[in-house]
């Protein structure tokens, strides 16, 4: 007979608990938050980047002529552009997160290798994977150095070769 009665108490629970998630957004606020939750989604929804992303699956599907389709492309391409450059420069000048900010100095301080990515060593001329020249700037007059073997800036003059190390 306790048999019977634990199923009668775990059915009863289980249904009450049904009942009271079927009945919970009848009695609080459900709506309310997920009509706040939708409209703070609006901006990215009537963005020209989806916009540009519906055109070309309609175009896939057959639904938008050739025709319709270089139109549209052209007016919501340039419509993304000036959205995407107006988020960099929104971004750019508000950069809050510290990992982010760290990233940067780091970056600003050490070389990149075009074949091999950003080399550790900050004062690197040449790739310790590759060999390959890592052009810089000179020192005085931040003019680019594109030459492996130049112990002049082109524009100031400056000499840019360091000092020979003794080896020993």
């Amino acid at each position: 007979m306790s048999g019977d009665l634990l199923a009668l108490v775990v059915g009863t629970l289980l249904a009450v608990g049904a009942l009271a998630y079927v009945m919970y957004p009848l009695f609080f606020d459900v709506h309310a938050r997920a009509t706040h939750a939708r409209s703070e989604r609006a901006p990215a929804e009537d963005s020209a980047i989806v916009a540009l992303r519906e055109i070309e699956f309609d175009r896939a599907t057959g639904k938008l002529s050739e025709s319709d389709y270089a139109e549209l492309r052209k007016s919501y391409g340039e419509r993304a552009l000036r959205e995407m450059r107006a988020q960099s420069d929104s971004s750019a000048s508000v950069s809050v997160d510290p990992v982010e900010a760290s990233i940067r100095a780091y970056r600003a301080t050490h070389r990149e290798c075009s074949t091999c990515g950003l080399r550790p060593e900050p004062d690197a001329i040449y790739c310790s994977t590759c060999g390959a020249f890592l052009p810089g700037t000179c020192p005085v007059c931040s003019a680019r150095i594109t030459e492996p073997s130049a112990a002049f800036c082109s524009s100031c003059g400056v000499g840019l070769r360091a000092e020979p190390r003794a080896e020993g």
